[in-house]
């Protein structure tokens, strides 16, 4: 069973089509990357599958079933809006919001420990939200998303403010809850984060699906006929390479259409140049999200 499937959603406002003809689906133990250019439709996406609104036509199935009341606390998500009760303390604000998904006061409390703990964020527990950075505030919203154990997770730009150093712990945590079978959706602008996390993404433009599978996949499927290389000696001539692009660390030697990185490399070793690194080059996701998108706004 898949943990998410859209199909053939349809959603418009008013004479503008947020979200055209888009299906897709999102598996257990994985984290799905959903990304984008500003207006693609993304948050109307993510607004479908969490019943906030409606779509005109298609069909949005959560967990095997179409989302109800009940069916909701088994979802955890963090929107792009953010909002907790500032006059509140830490602690009684994540054991407040975790009874609302229907946890037990002493059992949130128990699970917010460790969660704070895991965080570094214990010694806080007693603040007041209104005492909080930004970057806490958004850990703490974090620890309420996924305090009552959801078999869902979505969220939206869930690394904005975050300093490196908390970056890097809720990305060990979101890699713990894939392992523990969770299906994860991750809404960013950071494509760094992405290409790092994501197992599969979809990326939106104009309400329509223009990326979607798995990353090296579509990475491959762009890829250029280029190789990298980082050498010690002297390259000279080597036939079937028409360009070659020196860059700080490394070499990126442009292929003839029919000459393939085999027949490059077994010229540069018979040449006795020492190869430290060799790769066929393909783009980062931030190259194809500027190709993609950009094709599209021409």
């Amino acid at each position: 069973m898949s943990a998410v499937e859209v199909s053939h959603v349809v959603k418009s406002y008013r004479n503008k089509v947020a979200v055209d003809d888009l299906s897709f689906f999102v598996s257990q133990n994985e984290v799905f990357g959903l990304i984008g250019p500003n207006g693609a439709g993304k948050t109307t996406t993510i607004r479908m599958m969490m019943d906030i609104v409606k779509p005109d036509s298609g069909t949005v199935t959560i967990l095997g079933e179409k989302l109800s009341e009940a069916s909701k606390h088994r979802l955890g998500y963090l929107p792009e809006e953010r909002g907790l009760y500032r006059k509140l303390t830490v602690m009684d604000s994540i054991v407040y919001l975790a009874s609302l998904k229907g946890m037990d006061g002493r059992l949130a409390e128990q699970r917010a420990n460790e969660l704070l703990s895991e965080t570094g964020m214990l010694s806080h527990s007693g603040k007041r939200i209104e005492e909080l950075s930004k970057g806490m505030g958004q850990i703490i919203q974090f620890i309420i998303t996924i305090i009552h154990n959801p078999e869902l997770i979505v969220l939206d730009e869930p690394f904005s403010g975050l300093d490196p150093v908390n970056t890097e712990i809720l990305k060990k945590m979101l890699i713990n809850l894939r392992g523990q079978g969770k299906a994860i959706i991750l809404s960013t602008h950071q494509m760094n984060q992405v290409e790092e996390l994501c197992d599969r993404i979809l990326m939106i433009d104009g309400g329509h699906a223009v990326l979607y599978g798995g990353l090296s996949e579509i990475k491959a499927k762009y890829r250029s006929n280029s190789v990298i290389i980082d050498f010690d000696g002297e390259l000279g001539q080597i036939a079937g390479v028409i360009e070659k692009r020196t860059n700080k660390n490394y070499v990126e030697l442009v292929l003839e259409e029919n000459t393939t990185p085999g027949q490059v490399l077994e010229q540069l070793v018979t040449a006795g140049i020492v190869i430290n690194r060799f790769e066929v080059a393909t783009p980062s996701l931030n190259e194809l999200f500027v190709k993609v998108a950009g094709k599209n706004h021409e």
